[in-house]
C-alpha cells in the first residue's frame, strides 16, 4: 500500500513539473537560428554562448569563434537586417562590433544596422534575450550569434 501511494505522489509531482515547464518553456533544444540579410541574400550566423532550457554553453568570443571563416563581402554603408523565424521574438538585444581589438556598440533600428564606410574586417556579436514580461531580471533564454563582414 505504501509503495503505491509513494509512486502515485511521485508521478503526480512529475506531471506537475512537466506541465509547468511546457507552459513557459522555450521550444527547441537550442536557441533558434539567426540569419543576416544583405540585399536579397540570407547568410547564416554562428551560435556562440547561450542559456536555453536550463542548459548554459560558454564559447569563445566572435573573433575566435569565427577564426578561419571567410568574411561576407559588403559595400560601405550597406544595410544589414536580422532574421529570426521564431516566436516569441526576443525582447532585448545588443549588437557589438569588433575591429582591430576595439569593441563598439552598434545602433540597431528596425531590426537592422549600417556597416561602416571604412574598409576593413569587422566581427559582430548579436546578443538576444527573452526576458520575462512581469518579473524583472528573469530571463527565459539568451543567445549570442557571431558573424564577420568585410567592407570592400
Amino acid at each position: 500500500m505504501f509503495m503505491n501511494k509513494s509512486l502515485f505522489i511521485l508521478l503526480f509531482l512529475f506531471g506537475l513539473t512537466i506541465m509547468g515547464c511546457s507552459k513557459e518553456g522555450m521550444s527547441g533544444e537550442k536557441p533558434p537560428e539567426v540569419y543576416i540579410k544583405i540585399g536579397n541574400v540570407k547568410y547564416e550566423t554562428k551560435l556562440g554562448t547561450y542559456c536555453w532550457k536550463g542548459t548554459c554553453v560558454d564559447t569563445a568570443g566572435p573573433v575566435d569563434l569565427l577564426k578561419g571563416k571567410e568574411p561576407i563581402k559588403v559595400n560601405p554603408g550597406e544595410r544589414i537586417s536580422f532574421i529570426m523565424d521564431y516566436e516569441p521574438k526576443p525582447n532585448e538585444f545588443h549588437v557589438s562590433q569588433i575591429s582591430e581589438s576595439i569593441e563598439n556598440e552598434v545602433l540597431v533600428k528596425d531590426n537592422s544596422f549600417s556597416v561602416p564606410i571604412q574598409k576593413g574586417v569587422y566581427y559582430y556579436s548579436y546578443g538576444v534575450w527573452w526576458m520575462d514580461e512581469k518579473e524583472k531580471n528573469l530571463s527565459h533564454g539568451d543567445a549570442f550569434y557571431a558573424f564577420v563582414l568585410e567592407v570592400k
